[in-house]
């Protein structure tokens, strides 16, 4: 009977194991592998025609649907790859592409300047993109003067809109229309759109105004390289409730698919969005921007709410290399209710309540609402500046942790707590810069393998298992620049605690709570994180965002290369 029992349970397995699929981005993979065996998924991948191969994060379980998933990052575009997937002694092969950021043309239409609104209904193919320009070496201005709802409607698929300048949209400035696909928005300038906003318990409107704007089931869409500035309204601070008003990008229950980078979504206090990046529906199993979607290189400032809302699915979605000032929230995750939601390589600068209180918040909020949570969340190499900036690193929402939050390497520096104070027995912290005192009551109570994404704390007298048996502490230090580089200082200084004897002109003075010079923590101090920091250089990779001796993160609009856009080169309209 153990034997046909045995006999039976391999058929039913493999009846639900099936072959592996990947989903690609220009610079990701997103990997997929259905099976109802448990255990360990390791992931190997290489370029083709290479011949080594390079670890990667080992998939994650999700037993709701009998999943395993997990990415790849860093990769070139336009390249062929080839991905070994490891489980109980069989292996699976991949071979993908990751997409090209280079779109084929076909029919060209030329913009001249207007007052009315302008609607593109003709679609493009794969192999061949409808492209909406301005007219060589001319500047193309579309103001509506808030007398049409919107300044540019996408109607089509397989389009390109490119340096176009929009202005003054009485709702938004640009409208995708449900269900729309393998859209490109690249340069263009949007400003000046959206109703007054304001707080809703007084009855103000203009809610979720967008600079773009993607109604339901749009997907497939790259957003690049566009100024989202200083939209006509204004959300309200959290004085008067939960902030309401215009959005630079919004994206309602996306199809998945996209990708948004390198954009500057920028405004004044008096000015300022909801959300930078976000959308809806927040607890659902698809909301902005569902699923295998890159977000990154951006440059969001004058929030009242979340710097990037990701939330819904969350399923292989990447948040990487962003800077995020002046914001209430800095990346909102509550739910995720598939994931795995990647958030690495990012730098948080200012958080505030109101104008009236510049206290910080949270990082990154999280939480679950039902069924609408548990997905998992790595949390890795990100870089929390202080002063002003935020108050705490998680936040649950609404009052409940969401578990299978995993983080390393990443700078901390905040005064609250680093974790929700409910308890959490599913997530794992370590290797982290934390400046405070309260870690909160996550505690690890679950030994598995060791293997990242599991819990690797020490075990305490009531058998739960601490958080950050590896971290570090002290005071911050960054070296000098006059650009977003936030490298860590070689040297920092700490108090030391009683009496310290110093040297004062040849004579053994001894201080109480010497200030002394030390070599900074974060340097070399993280831990290795597979296809996460595989070129660290020294003995570890450092904490946080920066790595020492190697090229800094870039962002917004020139982070790649020095192209201006028409609106900005001439000044003479058609």
């Amino acid at each position: 009977m153990k034997s046909l029992a045995r006999f039976i349970a391999a058929v039913l397995a493999t009846a639900v194991r099936s072959e592996p699929t990947a989903v690609t981005t220009f610079e990701c993979i997103g990997l997929y592998y259905p099976s109802a065996e448990t255990g360990v998924c390791n992931v190997h991948y290489r370029a083709a025609g290479t011949s080594a191969w390079r670890p990667a994060l080992d998939l994650v379980y999700d037993p709701r649907n009998q999943e395993y998933r997990g990415s790849i990052i860093g990769l070139q575009p336009d390249t062929a790859h080839e991905v070994r997937l490891t489980h109980r002694g069989r292996s699976a092969l991949i071979g993908t592409r990751t997409g090209s950021d280079r779109f084929p043309v076909g029919k060209t239409t030329r913009v001249a300047s207007q007052t009315v609104p302008f609607a593109i209904m003709e679609s493009g193919t794969p192999a061949a993109y409808h492209l909406i320009t301005p007219h060589p070496q001319t500047r193309t201005t579309i103001d509506v003067a808030n007398q049409a709802d919107h300044t540019f409607v996408i109607d089509a698929d397989y389009v390109i809109v490119r340096g176009l300048e929009l202005k003054n949209a009485a709702q938004h400035g640009v409208l995708i229309k449900p269900g729309r696909h393998h859209v490109v928005v690249e340069d263009c300038r949007i400003t000046g759109w959206g109703r007054g906003g304001g707080s809703l318990t007084f009855g103000n409107t203009g809610n979720m105004d967008s600079g773009i704007y993607a109604g339901p089931g749009a997907g497939h869409l790259v957003l690049q390289r566009n100024l989202i500035e200083n939209p006509r309204g204004a959300a309200n601070d959290w004085d008067s409730g939960h902030p309401a008003g215009p959005q630079g990008i919004s994206l309602i229950n996306s199809t998945g698919h996209n990708v948004i980078r390198y954009n500057e979504i920028v405004s004044t206090d008096d000015r300022g969005f909801n959300d930078g990046i976000g959308g809806g529906a927040n607890n659902s199993t698809a909301g902005s921007p569902n699923r295998d979607s890159d977000i990154h290189g951006n440059i969001i400032a004058g929030v009242w709410d979340d710097g990037i809302e990701s939330e819904g699915a969350n399923m292989n979605v990447r948040i990487w290399g962003n800077y995020i000032d002046r914001a209430f929230v800095h990346v909102a995750t509550a739910s995720t209710s598939k994931g795995p939601l990647y958030i690495h390589r990012n730098v948080f600068g200012v958080s505030r309540r109101t104008r009236k209180d510049p206290m910080g918040v949270a990082m990154i909020k999280t939480g679950m609402s039902g069924e609408f949570g548990r997905g998992h969340k790595f949390v890795f190499h990100n870089t929390a500046l202080q002063p002003r900036g935020a108050f705490s690193v998680f936040s649950g929402h609404p009052d409940v942790p969401d578990p299978n939050t995993v983080t390393r390497n990443n700078i901390f520096d905040c005064p609250g707590r680093l974790t929700p104070s409910l308890p959490d027995t599913s997530s794992d912290y370590d290797y982290d810069f934390y400046s405070g005192s309260d870690r909160g009551r996550a505690t690890e109570s679950i030994v598995r393998s060791g293997r990242i994404g599991w819990p690797t704390g020490v075990q305490s007298p009531d058998g739960s298992r601490t958080i950050e048996p590896h971290g570090v502490s002290g005071a911050m230090a960054y070296l000098p620049s006059y650009s977003l580089e936030f490298y860590p200082a070689a040297v920092t200084t700490r108090v030391e605690p009683g009496r310290t004897s110093v040297d004062r002109g040849g004579k053994a003075v001894a201080v109480h709570g010497a200030v002394v010079t030390v070599p900074n923590p974060v340097i070399d101090g993280g831990t290795r994180l597979p296809n996460f920091n595989d070129d660290f250089s020294g003995g570890a990779p450092d904490i946080g965002a920066f790595e020492v001796g190697r090229p800094p993160l870039r962002f917004g609009r020139r982070a790649v290369d020095n192209t201006w856009a028409p609106w900005e080169l001439y000044a003479h309209e058609s």
